[in-house]
C-alpha cells in the first residue's frame, strides 16, 4: 500500500486475526469444583469479542469462563447465553496452591494425562525448537498445560 496509514491498519488487522486465531487454538480449560470450565489469558489485542462464536458453538454443552487478565474482564457462557463480566484477581491468580483449592480433584489426572500424551507424540530425532516457537510462541507457554509441570510439581 503506498498510503501509510493504509498499511498500518492492514498489517494491524493481520495481527488481530492472527491472535484470534491462536486464542482459539491455544486456549487450555481447567475445570473448577464447581463444574465450570474456565481459562485465563493475556492476548497481545482484546480479542475476547472475536473468539465468543468459536467457543460458543464449540462448547455449547458445558458452562465456560474466558478470563483475560490484562484487560480485567472475561466472557462466561451458562449454556443460554453470553456475558460480558468484570472480575479483578490478583497477579497470584495462576498460583498452584490457589489452584488446588478451586479446581476439581480430577483436573490434575486430566493434565497429566493431556502433557503424556503431548510429550508421546513429539518425535524428539524431529525436533526443531525454532518452527516449535515459531508455531507456538513461548510467550503463550504460560498458560499452556502441556508446557506446565503439575499442581504437584510432577512434569
Amino acid at each position: 500500500f503506498s498510503n501509510a496509514d493504509v498499511l498500518l491498519v492492514q498489517q494491524t488487522s493481520r495481527k488481530v486475526h492472527r491472535e484470534k486465531h491462536r486464542m482459539e487454538a491455544f486456549v487450555r480449560f481447567q475445570l473448577s469444583k464447581d463444574g465450570l470450565y474456565y481459562c485465563i489469558i493475556q492476548p497481545d489485542f482484546n480479542v475476547l469479542p472475536l473468539i465468543t462464536n468459536h467457543f460458543e458453538k464449540r462448547y455449547a454443552d458445558q458452562r465456560w469462563l474466558i478470563y483475560d487478565s490484562r484487560r480485567h474482564y472475561g466472557i462466561y457462557y451458562d449454556l443460554e447465553k453470553i456475558t460480558e463480566v468484570s472480575m479483578n484477581f490478583s497477579d497470584d491468580l495462576h498460583n498452584k496452591e490457589n489452584l488446588k483449592e478451586i479446581i476439581d480433584e480430577k483436573e490434575e489426572l486430566y493434565q497429566t494425562l493431556w502433557r503424556q500424551y503431548f510429550s508421546s507424540v513429539n518425535i524428539v530425532a524431529r525436533k526443531n525448537m525454532k518452527l516449535h516457537i515459531q508455531h507456538m510462541p513461548k510467550r503463550y507457554w504460560r498458560w499452556l498445560t502441556e508446557k506446565q509441570s503439575g499442581l504437584n510439581g510432577e512434569y
